[in-house]
């Protein structure tokens, strides 16, 4: 992504917010409400965010928006706060896990379209462990962040994988695809 390595200086500030937005809901039962004129230029620019809480290694919470609408820090507060306690798939972060959770920051750049007729063609264009892959159809939509090329290194399997978390049965030409680069805090 174009302008990676600028927010390295920002990365605990970041993660601080998402800790701190994280406990803000455990003791408020709400969203944190962030002030961008605290925090450095940079932070108070919009970008989208994701926040992935992991528990024993294991995921336990991943939301996000894949384009930015807000400034960055309260868009990592608000990612972080859906994540712990808005993430369908988990029941909300009880008090009793907080100690035991860790927090991965993903700043997302800019959508970039992938032109591809085909899932031969996608495949050929995607940079194992580099692209964070957006697939939509219609109302249908998912997202892998490129942290899970670890988990899935191989790209038909990506993609296949990413095909289903949409909900699409198969390839279609109808399918519309893109990539986007990623800076993580703590980084990958």
């Amino acid at each position: 992504m174009s302008g990676v390595g600028l927010l390295s200086e920002h990365g605990e500030t970041l993660i601080g917010v998402a800790q701190e937005a994280i406990r803000h809901g455990l003791e408020a039962n709400g969203p944190l409400a962030v002030d961008p004129a605290l925090y450095p230029a940079l932070l108070r620019e919009r970008r989208a965010s994701f926040v992935t809480l992991r528990a024993g290694g294991e995921l336990r919470g991943c939301t996000g928006h894949l384009e930015a609408t807000q400034p960055l820090v309260s868009d990592v507060a608000r990612s972080a706060h859906q994540a712990a306690f808005a993430d369908p798939r988990f029941p909300p972060l009880a008090a009793s896990e907080l100690g035991g959770i860790e927090i991965h920051v993903s700043v997302l750049g800019p959508l970039e379209p992938l032109a591809a007729a085909s899932e031969d063609e996608l495949l050929r264009a995607l940079r194992p462990g580099e692209d964070g892959v957006v697939l939509r159809e219609g109302p249908r939509q998912a997202t892998f962040l490129p942290a899970v090329w670890k988990t899935l290194p191989e790209p038909s399997a990506f993609v296949a994988e990413l095909l289903r978390k949409a909900g699409l049965a198969e390839w279609s030409r109808r399918i519309e695809c893109f990539r986007y680069g990623v800076e993580s805090f703590p980084a990958d």
